[in-house]
Parts: structure tokens; C-alpha cells; sequence
């Protein structure tokens, strides 16, 4: 994947966690993969084109991955991009931080 491919798959996922909605979707495929009529019923507030709406922003993203079995449409989490942006963005961050607070400690031990 080029930088550049790199860097719009990131927009997308980013585009596709701003939304309260779509993280709440998420969560929801945090523990097994649901049908869309699931997820229509744990978001009584929406209707089903609404989710349908949300459900394809997060396939663009690449954090939904849908399966039709029969009339179903399962759809299931993909971590991966998710620990992408960690690898990326997060993770450094927090060595960083633990590394200052190990040498903070340690100044205030001596």
C-alpha cells in the first residue's frame, strides 16, 4: 500500500469513528458479529436506513466486514485497521509518556 493509500484509508477510519453513532455500532460487534436486523433493534432511534447508512461508512473503513448467509446480512468487527492507527498514532505517544514517568520517578527516588 502506497503512503498515499495509506493515508486515505486512515481518513476513512477516522471519518468513520467521528460519529458517536458508528463507535456505538462498533462496540456493539465488539464481542460477536450481528445482523443488521440486530443492530437495527439495539438502536430503537434509528430506523433501518439509518443503520444501513452507518453500517457503510464503517465497510468503507474497513471496521465492518459483511457476510450474507441466507437473507441475513452479518456483519462482523475488523480490529485491524484500528490497531493500525494505534501502531501509529498512539503507541509512540505512550512510550513516550511512560518513559517520561520512569525518569521522573526515578528523579524523585534519588
Amino acid at each position: 500500500m502506497s503512503s498515499r493509500e495509506s493515508g486515505e484509508s486512515e481518513e476513512r477510519v477516522f471519518k468513520a469513528l467521528a460519529a458517536s453513532t458508528r463507535r456505538a455500532i462498533l462496540d456493539a460487534l465488539k464481542d460477536r458479529p450481528r445482523t443488521t436486523g440486530d443492530l437495527c433493534t439495539l438502536f430503537p432511534a434509528l430506523d433501518r436506513c439509518t443503520v444501513m447508512q452507518h453500517l457503510k461508512v464503517l465497510e468503507e473503513a474497513d471496521l465492518v466486514i459483511a457476510k450474507r448467509e441466507g437473507r441475513e446480512r452479518w456483519n462482523h468487527l475488523n480490529p485491524l485497521p484500528i490497531k493500525h492507527i494505534h501502531d501509529r498514532w498512539i503507541g509512540p505517544y505512550a512510550a513516550r509518556a511512560v518513559a517520561m514517568l520512569d525518569r521522573l520517578k526515578s528523579d524523585l527516588e534519588a
